[in-house]
């Protein structure tokens, strides 16, 4: 039996493995906006996918726990894994990032952004009222920070420049 992952291997294109099996109902959900993602891709990254059911050595030598799973090979390596149904966005970063090599941005969705900024308006609000506590004022105020920090213009103009910086 040949090992799909010699194609793999040997492909001079980025490749996205889409591991799947028929009877997995997130495998079915996900699997037209997967394919409209991989015709956008046509011609940049080929896709290759792999029924876990015949091809359980696969999933062994990739250590898949669960399906579906999606992991990017460029040059023969390992760059990027995503376990479980996946929306089309996240699946068209997924894909861009193998492209590009660049990590695949993922946004926080609003109800961590919500659940960030009750947590931090809690701490501030324990802080205030017990004599005005300022550690923990500042530490609500950096939970509520984090709930918005990649929203924030200045905060992306100022990480900008230092990670410009420590580059150089």
């Amino acid at each position: 039996m040949v090992n799909p992952l010699d194609e793999i291997r040997n492909n001079p294109r980025p490749v996205i493995v889409d591991l799947w099996a028929p009877w997995c109902t997130p495998c079915k959900a996900m699997a037209p906006a997967f394919e409209r993602v991989g015709k956008q891709y046509q011609g940049q990254v080929d896709v290759v996918k792999i029924n876990a059911d015949d091809h359980p050595e696969v999933l062994q030598e990739l250590r898949v726990m669960g399906i579906p799973t999606m992991v990017g090979f460029r040059d023969g390596k390992e760059v990027a894994r995503r376990v479980g149904m996946q929306p089309e966005p996240e699946i068209a970063a997924f894909f861009e990032s193998v492209l590009t090599g660049e990590p695949a941005v993922r946004g926080m969705s609003a109800f961590t952004r919500l659940l960030r900024l009750a947590s931090g308006l809690a701490l501030a609000a324990i802080g205030w009222f017990s004599a005005q506590n300022w550690l923990l004022l500042v530490l609500g105020g950096v939970v509520m920070f984090s709930a918005v920090y990649d929203r924030c213009p200045v905060y992306k103009a100022v990480s900008g420049r230092i990670k410009e910086m420590l580059k150089g």
